[in-house]
């Protein structure tokens, strides 16, 4: 594509002259990835600054470059001046891909807890009616339900600018009506959907996450609010106090749900057990039964948002029934590790205070005797919430096992420590087992017949990361393990 193309929607001045008629062949924040033609984005990130890496990226055929600061020697290319690049490289993006977005029906879904959930609700919703989705999400990227191989990028919860729309772009390209996707409170703040427009968007919920970034609850509830700025219609729960922030200066139409306050879709006659949830709705004046095969009251809010979405997108509610009573268990969401000796053994990627509450007291509603947590925080993130996870465990657990989640580069030992002093608050009996497979070889071991074990924290995650090395670890794989050898 011609730079003068790519440069078409951003805000921008030419700083150095220079033929902006010219064929770029690829963008990149990366000097290691430059090739021959390509426009280099010089990012001030988190840890290091693009603008260091200009002469590398010459070296390696960068054809142009987009800068915040102006550097001292100028090279002998078109250097491009903008306010935030950041903002620049994801209209550059979209640019680049042909703004595949304008070509879809896009459904954003943000929040604390529930996206991936929500994403996969939404997506079992669509396949009903006959379309074809696609889902871009933390635990994969889809279409019409068969994760994509081989995709040549990283997309962690929201993907960066190029590989998003190099997604977008696919989809496009293989006849896709919708995609529901997870957007992030760091995809937000770092502009990595801006200029998309949202046919309608989901929150679900605000509770204390990613404060290693957003610094405190204000700014990452500012965060959150950004997606409803680009959506034509807006679902939100309105049993969140954040919610009515998500509805302030926006010209978005909103539909609200709920369990406890009034709404317009306020669930009632809820039902839970250890096989599900069941709850009424009034829909058009008449009263709608829906039924899922995945417990917890967090089931009931997930449900409530994907609802509203598919209503205001006028999906009929027998298909939004049929779509929801046959939904199949996902992959790290409260899920159960079948065995012969009576006990719940729940995988479940709860990492947060507000999940790990959800997701014991979901189980607690069903277990018999004892409930047993296995459960760490990651390092490189949020400390303030350790303590808090290691309360909320103790208070409504019957025992309690702290251990490694993700260390990254911190020492376990430490992050243990830290978490230690709010299950010592909880008065809750509890050990340190610092070796994430011991832990769960030993809360099996400990466990009896009407006991539950739960085991927090990574979910459908098959990884563990140290500040030396990542290595291969499945939670769900390590329990089967623990219950041969028992």
């Amino acid at each position: 594509m011609r730079l003068f193309q790519i440069l078409n929607n951003i805000d921008c001045s030419i700083i150095r002259g220079g033929d902006v008629d010219i064929d770029i062949s690829w963008i990149t924040i990366d000097s290691r990835k430059v090739v021959p033609g390509t426009l280099f984005v010089c990012i001030k990130g988190l840890h290091t600054d693009g603008h260091k890496y200009i002469e590398s990226a010459l070296e390696n055929g960068a054809l142009a470059v987009i800068v915040e600061d102006v550097p001292q020697s100028l090279p002998a290319v078109p250097v491009i001046k903008v306010a935030d690049s950041r903002l620049a490289l994801s209209y550059a993006a979209a640019s680049f891909y042909g703004n595949p977005a304008d070509k879809l029906n896009l459904i954003g879904i943000t929040g604390t807890n529930g996206k991936t959930s929500s994403t996969y609700f939404m997506e079992a919703i669509l396949k009903e009616i006959g379309h074809k989705p696609g889902l871009i999400g933390t635990m994969d990227t889809r279409i019409d339900g068969i994760k994509i191989e081989n995709l040549d990028c990283n997309t962690g919860t929201t993907p960066d600018p190029m590989e998003l729309q190099q997604i977008l772009a696919r989809m496009v390209d293989e006849d896709v009506d919708d995609v529901v996707m997870e957007v992030s409170s760091h995809a937000l703040e770092f502009h990595k959907v801006e200029g998309i427009t949202f046919d309608v968007g989901i929150f679900t919920n605000l509770t204390q996450d990613h404060l290693d970034l957003h610094k405190n609850m204000e700014n990452y509830r500012k965060a959150k609010a950004k997606l409803f700025k680009q959506c034509r219609r807006g679902v939100v729960n309105l049993d969140d106090d954040a919610s009515a922030y998500m509805m302030m200066d926006t010209e978005c139409k909103f539909t609200t749900y709920s369990i406890d306050r009034k709404s317009e879709l306020q669930a009632f006659d809820l039902d839970a057990s250890s096989e599900g949830v069941g709850f009424s709705l009034m829909i058009d004046g008449r009263e709608e039964r829906f039924n899922i095969n995945i417990p917890g009251q967090f089931t009931i809010y997930n449900a409530l948002g994907v609802i509203g979405a598919s209503l205001a997108m006028g999906i009929p509610t027998r298909s939004i029934r049929r779509a929801l009573n046959s939904l199949e268990p996902i992959r790290g969401r409260i899920q159960s590790i079948p065995n012969d000796r009576g006990i719940n053994i729940i995988v479940d990627y709860s990492h947060t205070p507000d999940s790990l509450e959800n997701i014991i007291r979901a189980v607690r509603g069903f277990t018999e005797k004892r409930i047993i947590t296995v459960f760490g925080c990651g390092g490189d993130r949020d400390r303030t919430k350790r303590p808090i996870m290691g309360e909320i465990a103790g208070a409504i657990s019957d025992y309690c096992i702290i251990t490694s989640d993700n260390p990254r580069s911190e020492e376990p030992e430490q992050i243990l420590r830290d978490i230690e002093p709010g299950v010592k608050n909880s008065r809750c009996s509890y050990e340190k087992v610092v070796d994430r497979r011991t832990a769960i070889f030993r809360a099996i071991e400990m466990a009896g017949q009407g006991d539950s074990v739960i085991i927090a924290g990574k979910g459908h995650e098959t990884y563990q990361i140290f500040a030396d090395r990542t290595i291969h670890f499945d939670d769900c794989e390590v329990a089967e393990e623990a219950l041969k050898k028992l």
